[in-house]
């Protein structure tokens, strides 16, 4: 396979599972006519994009995934990647590649990596000691590879969904329970801060794991999903290494370095409307593509060079999601031309 392009997108299903079926507190789940209207209206979505990898978060049932691939007439041009164990009971990363394109078996990552370790004295004798025990991902990460061209490295792949910036629920703990009169009022405080500090180790958890596969290597990846924040986040910066973005005729590219679609999209652009999200009227970019330096314009070893980002979010400004059958997120998808570097000549 010799592909002179490569289009990545990433979709957040809103809690796509099989009609009548529980979700969180949600005992009823989608109606069948709920059901429905979500049905068709991300059919919609994918014959518009056709997209050589989409990636996707909030997958619940895998049938209802296939129910989304047999109604767009997409079928025989996909494969359908979920988790054996999918049964509709819990959330899961899931992706659809255009066939001929996967290359070995995919791999839903759970426990953290036993590098991870959140633990430090301090940096001054006025920092007072953290210990942070965190085991795992609250979404295990989808890992996979894809060959688009012939003679190269596989594109190492991972679909993410980082913890949301919703509180975290204390009220049935049993420290909350025995002093409810102190802690009911930092109650969202305290919640936040949990949620923070959970999406940031995740978000380190899955740098180890990066760099275990992009240190001294030439393997291209690409990271993409919902991360939960925006581009200039903290959460953003260890996914990213936070490289330079080189203008002009420089020529750089970090081993380990990711780059947001957005940023890239953003030197094209004058105008900067990038955002995939609305919450209390803030429009925010939680949905993101990140891409190695295989991938990156500006780049000695680039293979691929940015051609363009599109951001599927006017539903966002509608907020009856369950009548009509939209999603809470925007739907991003970026494009790629095969374009390898010139090699500078050495005297």
């Amino acid at each position: 396979m010799k592909m002179p392009r490569l289009s990545i997108a990433t979709f957040n299903l809103y809690n796509l599972n099989w009609p009548g079926a529980a979700m969180y507190t949600n005992k009823k789940g989608w109606s069948q006519e709920e059901y429905d209207r979500k049905i068709a209206w991300t059919v919609s979505q994918l014959q518009v994009l056709q997209a050589d990898v989409c990636g996707f978060q909030e997958l619940w049932h895998p049938d209802a995934l296939a129910n989304v691939l047999t109604a767009s007439g997409l079928e025989s041009e996909y494969d359908m990647v979920v988790p054996d164990d999918a049964d509709g009971s819990k959330i899961v990363c899931a992706a659809l590649v255009r066939k001929g394109l996967l290359t070995g078996p995919a791999e839903w990552v759970g426990e953290f990596p036993d590098a991870f370790i959140l633990r430090s004295q301090g940096d001054d004798p006025q920092t007072p000691e953290i210990d942070v025990n965190i085991s795992g991902f609250s979404r295990p990460v989808l890992s996979f590879a894809i060959r688009p061209r012939k003679g190269h490295p596989a594109v190492k792949v991972y679909v993410c969904h980082l913890k949301s910036k919703m509180p975290t629920r204390i009220d049935q703990e049993d420290w909350y329970k025995k002093d409810k009169a102190v802690y009911g009022k930092h109650r969202e405080g305290i919640g936040a801060a949990l949620s923070t500090i959970r999406r940031t180790a995740e978000a380190a958890a899955l740098r180890i794991l990066l760099n275990d596969v992009m240190k001294d290597t030439d393997t291209p990846v690409i990271v993409l999903g919902d991360i939960n924040d925006g581009q200039q986040s903290n959460t953003a910066n260890i996914l990213t290494d936070q490289p330079r973005f080189l203008v002009g005729d420089s020529k750089g590219g970090g081993d380990t370095a990711l780059y947001t679609a957005q940023t890239l999209q953003e030197y094209r652009d004058t105008r900067d409307v990038y955002y995939t999200h609305i919450h209390q009227d803030l429009r925010e970019s939680l949905d993101h593509i990140l891409v190695s330096q295989e991938f990156y314009d500006n780049s000695h070893k680039r293979l691929w060079m940015f051609d363009g980002l599109v951001i599927n979010n006017d539903h966002l400004n509608f907020d009856d999601h369950k009548g009509l059958g939209t999603n809470d997120h925007g739907v991003v998808l970026a494009s790629f031309k095969y374009s390898p570097a010139k090699q500078r000549k050495t005297r």
